[in-house]
């Protein structure tokens, strides 16, 4: 029997004590795995025997319903001694995300320094680095020893959720350098903090797109960067467990709109059933409008299907390969854009390098088409395998050609290139590829 398993079966019957020394050999991550299984009376009941520290950690990863039903159970004597342990960029979240009844019992319970900083949080825009940021963080000013600072250090680090460096700041707050901890506990205690400050940092303003601030932290390999505002005063920092939560987002939110789906991040089992109708419907629409011009193509053409039997045979062969191709392409471009790798600067050497792989694929997709075609059956003639060969080698050009432009065109115009999502560019692509096939194959058939 796991400890986990051990808990749920005996903590209703055991001491408040006993529950509490079981409850500390147990990861709060073990903990979450669970806590969707159980009960509302198994889950406060839990709570309540876990350590603060656990609770918090808990407390800020459930989803905004366990958020109002734990709060709302406990003591104003428990939450206060709870609030006192969350971290304000955490609390503000918590704080958005409750009912009015449960925000005004936090709200009563806070300190008056959380009640300040949480005003001065909630000012901010939550998309932004401003509504990422934690106030807490030290900074010194350049003028003191390296041994005052580990002074200033030892008597305030606790005051903070995380300690990566020093912020140096002048008399009217603006920050002019970052010291890291590593350098500063190295140096003589007699040594000027000016003589070890790097004025060469990377920051973010407070309006800072949450993704840019994830991408800037990622490419620099940083576990905080500091938060500045026009005026160049520091105002927070942004840590690396606040920018994994962006990422999570941002890609949650990516991969719905590559499956031409919208809406936000939200977990499906907590969707409601209107919910997953409303996020996934508006696509499927666009792209059943988008769909029947395909079927205006096919009229166009009905006479060459007709007069040539063998072209209908191979039509789910071109619209199926020349769609991979395309979203193939479109995945390369969205992920090199995302990661910064590809820049649109660089768009017309992207061009060129990929006519020629296009050129490439189509040759070798059109080859294995030409042999198929006079191998397998149902078998056909060795001038109706090259009519088809042609076709899809052209398919197969125009298709990735596509799956380049389409996503470096839409991020040119200022927006998110995911939008050109797989099934989009692939009914795109099918209207594309069909046209391509049957004017091809008019052309060298002579119909």
């Amino acid at each position: 029997m796991t400890k986990i398993q051990e808990l749920l079966e005996t903590y209703k019957y055991i001491t408040s004590k006993e529950a509490t020394t079981l409850l500390e050999e147990i990861h709060f991550s073990d903990l979450l795995d669970i806590w969707p299984d159980l009960s509302s009376e198994d889950a406060l009941g839990l709570f309540l025997f876990v350590p603060t520290d656990t609770k918090v950690h808990i407390l800020i990863e459930l989803d905004y319903e366990q958020q109002e039903h734990l709060i709302s159970s406990l003591s104003n004597r428990g939450l206060v001694e709870l609030l006192q342990l969350i971290e304000p960029d955490d609390l503000v979240d918590i704080m958005q995300s409750v009912n009015k009844e449960v925000r005004q019992k936090v709200w009563e319970n806070l300190s008056e320094e959380s009640r300040r900083e949480m005003v001065f949080l909630l000012k901010y825009d939550e998309d932004d680095a401003a509504g990422l940021m934690t106030p807490r963080y030290l900074a010194i000013q350049s003028t003191i020893t390296v041994g005052q600072a580990i002074q200033f250090i030892r008597k305030n680090c606790t005051r903070v959720e995380f300690l990566f460096n020093l912020y140096v700041i002048d008399k009217l707050q603006r920050l002019i350098g970052v010291i890291s901890i590593k350098e500063l506990l190295s140096a003589p205690d007699s040594s000027s903090v000016s003589d070890l400050v790097d004025g060469q940092y990377r920051f973010v303003y407070d309006d800072t797109d949450q993704e840019d601030v994830a991408q800037i932290m990622d490419t620099s390999d940083l576990p905080a960067i500091p938060v500045i505002n026009h005026n160049n005063v520091l105002i927070g920092i942004v840590t690396f467990d606040d920018v994994i939560d962006v990422i999570r987002e941002e890609d949650t939110e990516d991969m719905y709109k590559m499956g031409a789906m919208s809406g936000g991040s939200e977990l499906y089992v907590k969707t409601s059933i209107l919910g997953l109708v409303k996020k996934r419907t508006p696509w499927i629409l666009i792209l059943l409008i988008l769909g029947t011009i395909t079927a205006n193509v096919l009229t166009i053409y009905e006479h060459l299907i007709a007069g040539a039997a063998f072209l209908f045979i191979f039509m789910p062969v071109i619209t199926q390969t020349g769609g991979n191709t395309g979203s193939q392409a479109t995945t390369l471009m969205i992920r090199g854009l995302a990661t910064n790798e590809i820049r649109i600067g660089d768009a017309w050497r992207i061009m060129r390098r990929e006519c020629l792989v296009g050129v490439i694929m189509g040759v070798i997709t059109g080859l294995v088409i030409f042999l198929r075609g006079m191998i397998l059956p149902p078998v056909i003639t060795p001038y109706e395998s090259l009519v088809i060969a042609i076709s899809l080698t052209l398919v197969v050009f125009v298709s990735n050609l596509l799956g380049i432009i389409a996503p470096l065109g839409i991020h040119k115009m200022g927006f998110d290139p995911t939008v050109m999502s797989t099934p989009l560019l692939a009914t795109v692509i099918d209207v594309a590829g069909y046209a391509i096939y049957f004017e091809t194959a008019r052309l060298l058939l002579k119909l």
